[in-house]
């Protein structure tokens, strides 16, 4: 508990309604945040997608970002883990959107959705970097699988306490498919995630799908669009259906927004998105992150932001 002091020190200010801090300043955006133990020890590794180098007008970045830190508090910018290069079979200028990792067996899992219709899967023997390629093609692709909807992007990967992994994506229908052990092979077709209660709360499913559980409820959170809210809904299964139950972070002044969940020694942290360098915004954004507190219910509550930061719609 005590390596976690830090952290807890540096975002309990946001339970009162303070300043987000970014983690880094450098833009980044999309964080797929986790605690992995190597041989050097255990740190967190933070992946996200590299708004520093995309042109400022779209997110048109062609490679990732790799943050480390030994506390959640304080972050290295460890730079390039891989880009769009190492598949190849994606055009060298495809754009390289929200990432996501995963370890199983001694091997780390980089889930990258590339050029907006494709989600290609790398596999390397260290989190910070040596990905190749696990295929020789896209694990999913819009052209060759069914249901893959729209847009197959915003991967996530939640393993379940059987070592069943399924892999959620997907814009304005979301989708879970099942992973073989391989981590490498979809395991049956591609669904649709059902979510109850939308319509009634006015809500809409937009992107951004994350699953983690906690005490044997599976908690599904997304955005709500463009731009979205940070939204939550539980069920009994990780493959659902999932019932909404509230707000976790509202409208921020950008377009977008993209949460991931971890949780580590008995705290959950949420990281998440925002304006909050000179010279940022929507194309320009900034990763943070905030404790995460639940309900005697069972219920998430709120993020509580400072009004400044806060959009309107």
């Amino acid at each position: 508990m005590r390596r976690l002091l830090p952290a807890l020190l540096a975002c309990a200010a946001l339970s009162a309604g303070a300043q987000p801090q970014p983690i880094s300043t450098r833009f980044n955006a999309d964080p797929s945040p986790h605690y992995f133990k190597t041989a050097a020890g255990g740190a967190f590794y933070l992946y996200a997608t590299d708004d520093a180098s995309n042109s400022g007008k779209y997110w048109d970045s062609t490679s990732w970002r790799l943050f480390t830190s030994p506390d959640l508090s304080a972050w290295v910018d460890a730079g390039v883990p891989l880009d769009v290069g190492v598949f190849k079979w994606a055009r060298p200028d495809a754009k390289a959107w929200a990432p996501e990792a995963a370890f199983r067996a001694g091997k780390y899992f980089f889930y990258a959705p590339v050029g907006g219709d494709k989600i290609g899967v790398a596999v390397s023997a260290r989190p910070d970097g040596g990905f190749v390629d696990a295929r020789t093609d896209a694990l999913v692709d819009k052209a060759r699988d069914a249901n893959a909807g729209d847009e197959p992007i915003d991967p996530a990967v939640f393993v379940d306490k059987a070592g069943q992994a399924y892999l959620y994506f997907g814009t304005r229908v979301p989708k879970v498919v099942k992973l073989k052990a391989d981590m490498a092979s979809l395991d049956g077709p591609i669904h649709n995630v059902q979510i109850q209660g939308l319509a009634e709360h006015k809500k809409t499913y937009g992107e951004a799908p994350f699953l983690h559980e906690r005490g044997g409820l599976y908690y599904f959170t997304f955005s709500t669009g463009w731009p979205g809210q940070i939204v939550y809904a539980t069920g009994t299964s990780p493959l659902g259906p999932f019932t909404y139950r509230g707000l976790v972070i509202d409208y921020l002044k950008i377009s977008t927004n993209h949460q991931a969940i971890l949780e580590h020694d008995g705290r959950s942290f949420i990281f998440f998105h925002d304006n909050l360098l000179p010279g940022g915004g929507s194309h320009r954004r900034s990763i943070t992150l905030a404790p995460l507190e639940y309900g005697a219910d069972g219920s998430i509550r709120q993020i509580a932001l400072d009004p400044a930061q806060v959009g309107k719609r």
